[in-house]
């Protein structure tokens, strides 16, 4: 017979994430944004509508960018890759198995890029897509200096121990490093981090960033964002914690976006996490950087972000139908 006070185990996560798939940003720039994001950051439009387009870089996601309009800077949602419709499903059973319940699917995405999948909110009231089957593109070269796709995204929160928890349980990502008890880097594959979270006095988007294909490209996409009369407001440098390289910029509508390379490669069995101390030493291991200014801090801090299903109807994300 059991003892008594036996812990029961822990609920599995809801299903196994392969990769942070796409970012949907809301702006009221949206028509200066969507001309940067295509004319300058070197992202490629798979189609377009009105107030809103859909972007990729050279690797093999239908879209990694989908920018639209929208009445205040924001995050719209955050795309997660799932293997199969079949874990999308018990996805779905293991998230109300928790009392969490879908706000849409699980069933076919009604919307560009195609797929099978659902969304839900985490308890700030983020949008989270799980989606399997999306549509395939034509390859693209990676010679030229522009973006893979987005490798992660770093989330301004108000309670990090609560946010760490519900994304280590519930989506069963796992933390590589911390940066004192001021951020915390998470992964769902070989890399690093695909999310971190940024305590902060309110919840909303710190930036976004992209792959470049090695220190080569990502030097070269300096140079061709200099022609266009863009200095890069924070790097380049290369950081502590996921050994990365980094140069920060700003898009028109003020929101973060930054290029990277050369992220830590994370070996399961391996691998023990660090907590970083926030020194300039360890903030940027080339010392190139320089501390981050006051201005790139405060587009970091960004507004107050209550969540995409805050929003007027005008602006709510698109229906899945089952």
């Amino acid at each position: 017979m059991p003892y008594e006070n036996t812990p029961r185990p822990l609920p599995a996560p809801v299903a196994r994430l392969r990769a942070l798939r796409s970012v949907e940003l809301r702006t009221p720039a949206f028509t200066e944004s969507a001309d940067f994001y295509r004319e300058v950051w070197g992202l490629e439009p798979v189609e377009q509508e009105t107030d809103a387009t859909w972007l990729r870089g050279t690797g093999e996601e239908h879209h990694v960018l989908h920018l639209a309009r929208g009445e205040q800077n924001g995050l719209g949602r955050i795309t997660f890759a799932v293997a199969t419709p079949a874990e999308i499903d018990e996805a779905a059973h293991r998230l109300l198995a928790r009392g969490i319940v879908p706000v849409a699917g699980p069933g076919p995405l009604d919307q560009v890029g195609g797929g099978y999948g659902l969304r839900f909110t985490d308890p700030e009231g983020r949008l989270i897509e799980l989606s399997a089957q999306t549509h395939a593109v034509t390859p693209r070269g990676r010679d030229a200096a522009v973006p893979v796709g987005v490798t992660h995204t770093v989330l301004n929160t108000t309670d990090i121990d609560a946010a760490v928890a519900f994304y280590t349980s519930v989506l069963g990502l796992r933390v590589s490093d911390w940066s004192e008890h001021q951020m915390a880097f998470l992964r769902c594959n070989a890399d690093h981090h695909c999310i971190a979270f940024n305590q902060a006095e309110w919840t909303s988007l710190n930036h976004v960033a992209y792959e470049m294909t090695s220190v080569d490209h990502f030097m070269r996409g300096l140079g061709r964002l200099r022609h266009h009369g863009i200095n890069p407001q924070w790097g380049p440098g290369r950081h502590g914690p996921g050994n990365n390289t980094f140069s920060y910029f700003t898009d028109p509508a003020g929101l973060v976006c930054e290029y990277t390379s050369e992220v830590a490669q994370i070996v399961e069995d391996a691998w023990i996490a660090k907590v970083w101390r926030r020194t300039p030493d360890l903030s940027d291991l080339w010392g190139t950087a320089g501390p981050p200014s006051p201005a790139i801090r405060s587009h970091m801090a960004g507004t107050p972000d209550p969540g995409p299903l805050t929003t007027t109807p005008t602006d709510a994300p698109e229906e899945v139908t089952a």
